[in-house]
């Protein structure tokens, strides 16, 4: 009797734990990735402002095109205010999925990043019309008053990163180590540069190699960018540009042990973010995301959201600690350029339907 009595305690205790488990005992995991929201408050609360952001595949610090935008959430909800989280995506089947965990929460505003995520963006935009949604680098081909594309001239701040390549190169022949071609802003970013070098160079030898795989790796291999950077350092160039997130951020290091070569950053001003490079970094080839979707979050807040596409800013980073290493006339040249850009007297040939 007294086994068959520990035997009935074993039993109750077991059942016991279950329940309590069941019951919420444990604490749920959160979504990978994610981070905690800033404030704590119920988001369902209309008086609760709210915004998230679902990154692309890969890392939200990234030192790239995800980090920019998170730190644009961030200023923004800080100004407003605001609760902000994050969720990682991890594989781009998940992006709706990601996208849901934010609204059916209650968020406000919800920002996706990345070309790729348009679609899902413009399906979510469409199941929840009382949200306002920002997509970064996502085109808007048909308008919807609760969704704005940030978008850029990448070929613009491309083409000024070409002219600066051809004019500090001494060998004539410049590289771009590249993500994938089925990202338009990528291909912008490429021709901007070519037709830039070529604008300073006509005979310039220019080395541009797209990672050969899909969305899910193209940005996030490191160590391609980095082999990639060396064959073409290996191949008489001695300044790279590279455009694929943390692809090309491989590239960036790998030059930056090579003595003579420059490197030039994309997305961010990447000297801030990838001290690694800091050797090489002459200068990025900006896209002003951070600012961009600050003002766009506030716009949001406002019910001022534009419907369809905003245009964020695109520049050349500053020169930090190879300021002397730059001639005047570079200086000169590239003001130049960039104000012909600007108001239309200089074209970069990029075709965005060609």
């Amino acid at each position: 009797m007294q086994k068959k009595h520990f035997s009935l305690l074993v039993i109750v205790l077991l059942l016991l734990g279950l329940l309590l488990v069941a019951c919420g005992g444990g604490e749920e995991p959160a979504a990978e990735g994610g981070a905690p929201a800033e404030g704590g408050g119920d988001c369902s609360d209309p008086d609760v402002l709210c915004v998230g952001l679902v990154t692309d595949v890969g890392q939200v610090d990234d030192k790239s095109f995800n980090q920019s935008a998170w730190e644009g959430a961030q200023q923004a909800a800080s100004d407003l205010g605001a609760q902000v989280e994050y969720v990682e995506t991890q594989d781009a089947k998940d992006y709706a999925a990601n996208i849901d965990l934010f609204a059916n929460d209650g968020y406000d505003i919800i920002v996706t990043v990345g070309f790729a995520m348009g679609e899902a963006t413009a399906e979510a935009a469409d199941r929840h019309p009382d949200i306002k949604f920002i997509g970064v680098d996502q085109f808007q081909v048909e308008p919807k008053d609760n969704l704005a594309g940030l978008i850029f001239h990448e070929d613009h701040s491309g083409f000024l990163a070409g002219v600066l390549a051809a004019l500090l190169t001494e060998s004539d022949t410049v590289a771009a180590v590249l993500g994938t071609d089925l990202v338009p802003p990528v291909v912008a970013f490429k021709e901007g540069y070519e037709s830039g070098a070529r604008y300073v160079n006509p005979d310039i030898n220019i080395i541009s190699t797209y990672h050969p795989g899909g969305l899910d790796v193209a940005f996030t291999d490191p160590e391609w960018g980095a082999s990639t950077a060396k064959q073409a350092l290996d191949q008489g160039a001695d300044v790279l540009f590279a455009a694929g997130g943390n692809t090309g951020n491989g590239g960036l290091i790998e030059v930056a042990g090579t003595e003579g070569a420059w490197c030039i950053g994309v997305d961010s001003d990447q000297w801030e973010t990838i001290p690694e490079a800091h050797p090489c970094l002459v200068s990025s080839a900006m896209k002003l995301i951070t600012p961009g979707v600050v003002d766009l979050v506030k716009m949001a807040n406002d019910d001022e959201l534009p419907a369809g596409n905003f245009f964020g800013g695109a520049q050349l980073a500053p020169f930090h600690d190879h300021e002397d290493a730059v001639a005047q006339e570079i200086k000169d040249q590239l003001a130049e350029v960039e104000a012909g850009l600007q108001d239309g007297s200089i074209e970069t040939g990029y075709n965005p339907g060609g």
